[in-house]
C-alpha cells in the first residue's frame, strides 16, 4: 500500500538549462522523507546545490530531520548553499516532524478541512544551508490519512494556500498553485503530498 500519493509543479526561470529547485519524496524505515530544496540564486551552480542536498538527503533519510539539516550544511560547504524545508513522516504513529531553514513555506491541510483552510503552518528560521546554519528547532505534529503537505519554493507568492482543497488530487493541486501563484521572476516549485497510507 503506498504511503502517500504525491505531485510535483515546476518553473524554470527562462534562459536558465536547468532548475535550482530540487523536491525528494522517499521511503525510510518509519515512513516518508518529504523535502523541498531551492539552491541560492539560479542556474547550473544552484542546481549543483541542489541536488547535492538531496543526494545527502537520501544517504541518510533515516536519521532525524535536525541531524539531516545539519549533515546537509557540513557538506554544502564548498557550494552556493541552499534554503530548504523536509518533513519525516511516522506513518505507524501517526506522526510528522518538521523544520525548514531560509524561505521554503510549509502549510498542512487536515484531511477534509474547508476550502483554503491550513491548519498548521511551518516555523521557518533565517539562514542558508552550508553557509550560515541558525539555531534548528524541529516541530512535531500527529497526521492522519488524508492530510495534505504543501511546501513551495519562494518563486511562489505567499497567498499560496487560497483555493487548496483537500479533495482535489495533489498534482492537480500543485499545477494550481504553481499556475496561480508563481512570482515568474525566478525558479519554483510546488511539492504537494497526500498521506495515504497513514493509521487513521
Amino acid at each position: 500500500m503506498p504511503l502517500v500519493e504525491y505531485g510535483v509543479a515546476k518553473f524554470v526561470l527562462p534562459g536558465q538549462g536547468e532548475s535550482g529547485d530540487q523536491h525528494l519524496v522517499c521511503c525510510n524505515q518509519s515512513g516518508i522523507l518529504v523535502a523541498a530544496i531551492d539552491g541560492i540564486g539560479h542556474g547550473e551552480e544552484a542546481a549543483h546545490a541542489a541536488q547535492g542536498a538531496v543526494a545527502i538527503l537520501k544517504a541518510g533519510a533515516d536519521e532525524p530531520v535536525i541531524a539531516l539539516l545539519q549533515r546537509c550544511h557540513e557538506g554544502l560547504r564548498a557550494t552556493r548553499g541552499v534554503v530548504l524545508s523536509l518533513a519525516a513522516i511516522d506513518q505507524e504513529h501517526g506522526m510528522m516532524t518538521w523544520a525548514g531553514v531560509g524561505n521554503v513555506q510549509g502549510a498542512l491541510m487536515r484531511a477534509g478541512a474547508q476550502k483554503g483552510s491550513v491548519q498548521e503552518v511551518l516555523l521557518l528560521r533565517g539562514g542558508v544551508v552550508g553557509a550560515q546554519l541558525p539555531a534548528l528547532q524541529a516541530a512535531v505534529h500527529a497526521v492522519a490519512k488524508g492530510d495534505t503537505l504543501v511546501f513551495v519554493t519562494d518563486g511562489v507568492r505567499g497567498d499560496f494556500a487560497e483555493g487548496l482543497s483537500a479533495r482535489e488530487s495533489p498534482q492537480r493541486a500543485a499545477d494550481g498553485i504553481l499556475e496561480r501563484h508563481c512570482r515568474g521572476n525566478d525558479d519554483a516549485l510546488v511539492l504537494v503530498v497526500r498521506l495515504t497510507g497513514v493509521r487513521a
